[in-house]
C-alpha cells in the first residue's frame, strides 16, 4: 500500500535547545577558567583635600619635576643626588616633615621614582605625589 501525501507540506522545525545548552556550557567554562593577571605597580599616597589643608606649610619639602626633567626644590634647581641632603636637612629641623612631589604630566617616571626613593632614604615616611599641567 501506498501512503498518500497530502497537498499541504509539513512545516520543518529545528530544535534550538541543544545548541543553546552547548553555548551556555561553553560560556560558563570560559568564565570559570579565565585567569586575571594583576599588574605590578607602585603604591603612591596622594594627599586628600582634608590632609592637604591641615599640613603645615613650613614642615613640607616641595619638590617639583618639570616636563624637561629638571628637579626644583624650594624654588631652586638641584641635582637628583642632592635631594636626599635637602630632605635630611629639613627632617633635622622638623622631625614630622613630609615631602610633596609634583611631577609634570610629561615628565619621566624614572626621575619621579628616583626622587621618591631619595626622600624615603632620607627617612621621610610621608611622601605625597601629585601632578600638574603647566610648566614652571
Amino acid at each position: 500500500m501506498r501512503k498518500k501525501h497530502g497537498g499541504a507540506a509539513e512545516d520543518a522545525e529545528i530544535d534550538m535547545t541543544p545548541m543553546l545548552d552547548i553555548v551556555f556550557i561553553m560560556l560558563i567554562f570560559f568564565i570559570v577558567t579565565t585567569s586575571f593577571v594583576k599588574e605590578a605597580g607602585m603604591d603612591i599616597q596622594r594627599p586628600s583635600g582634608k590632609s592637604a589643608s591641615t599640613t603645615k606649610a613650613k614642615a613640607n619639602v616641595l619638590i617639583t619635576i618639570n616636563s624637561a626633567g629638571q628637579v626644583v626644590v624650594d624654588e631652586r634647581e638641584v641635582d637628583i643626588r642632592a635631594i636626599r641632603a635637602h630632605v635630611e636637612k629639613t627632617l633635622a629641623e622638623s622631625p614630622d616633615a613630609s615631602v610633596i612631589v609634583q611631577a609634570h604630566k610629561d615628565s619621566d617616571t624614572d626621575i619621579l621614582i628616583s626622587v621618591v626613593d631619595a626622600a624615603r632614604e632620607a627617612g621621610v615616611e610621608k611622601v605625597s605625589v601629585g601632578t600638574y599641567d603647566r610648566d614652571k
